[in-house]
């Protein structure tokens, strides 16, 4: 049996281990949060180093992409380099390969998603493939990096302008502490009341919210009507707050075990695991 740990810098909550089977292989996955505290997951990180098959990192990126550049988190690399022997990945091969592919195949055949569809991205750097593909099939975009990472009220519309701000403010954002940008811990299991209040006009004129679940939910306000949320990373407590948001349907990008869909970190490490090799 193949053994696949995701250490996460989110919630202990969330914690869950399955015994499935993927490709014909027999796999044993957990999910491990440190709530948020960096030397801890670096210390498990260090623990799990030659014990287990693969590694995913969860609750942070170490790459994010646009386009043929790549801009490395400074703090996601440090977790990484600190596995010197067991493959290690963040999800972000998956993010920018496999989500593409789901946007194109709900845009085929499911009426999800077609030519102006309003649709908010709560974050889309890292999801870049997400995004291309939204774009690519004429989805009305919304991308709200500037609005819920940083808190600066102004909605992104073309995948021209979301390239040029990223490159110009990327090399510094990765260089910030990533909890400033990302909520770590507990509060995953919070909202910012203030500005769930000043920012719900975006999700209310949404018809599909899509990006990270963690952001999606941080933000998300009542009284929605039916959006469809696209994402991946929930929990059966989250498909109940989901519901009591207004949500009228949930699509994840990662497939569901035992009542939770992982994050991508934990379908590319188990990916990982069966090929042996990067994949």
């Amino acid at each position: 049996m193949k053994h696949v740990v995701s250490v996460s810098l989110g919630s202990s909550r969330r914690d869950h281990k399955v015994v499935t089977e993927l490709l014909g292989e027999s796999f044993e996955i957990a999910r491990v949060g440190t709530d948020g505290d960096f030397n801890r997951a670096l210390e498990l990180l260090q623990e799990l180093d030659g014990k287990v098959d693969a590694i995913g990192l969860g609750g942070i990126d170490v790459y994010l992409f646009v386009k043929e550049k790549r801009y490395a988190v400074q703090d996601g690399l440090r977790l990484m380099e600190a596995v010197k022997t067991t493959p290690v990945v963040d999800g972000s091969g998956l993010k920018n390969t496999l989500e593409r592919e789901v946007v194109r195949i709900l845009a085929g055949e499911t009426g999800l998603l077609k030519k102006g569809t309003r649709v908010l991205m709560v974050s889309s750097v890292d999801r870049f493939g997400m995004a291309e593909a939204m774009t690519e099939i004429g989805c009305d975009m919304t991308f709200g990096d500037l609005i819920f990472a940083a808190g600066i009220p102004y909605p992104i519309h073309t995948m021209h302008e979301l390239e040029e701000i990223a490159n110009r403010l990327l090399p510094e954002f990765t260089k910030m502490p990533f909890h400033m940008l990302y909520p770590t811990g507990k509060k995953q299991d919070t909202q910012d009341d203030a500005k769930v209040e000043k920012f719900a006009g975006y999700y209310l004129d949404a018809e599909v919210i899509a990006g990270d679940f963690h952001l999606i939910r941080r933000f998300m306000p009542a009284g929605l009507k039916g959006q469809t949320i696209l994402t991946n990373t929930t929990t059966r407590d989250d498909i109940d707050f989901l519901k009591s948001k207004g949500a009228g349907a949930l699509v994840t990008t990662t497939p569901e075990y035992g009542g939770r869909s992982f994050g991508t970190n934990v379908m590319e490490a188990a990916l990982l695991a069966v090929l042996g090799k990067p994949w």
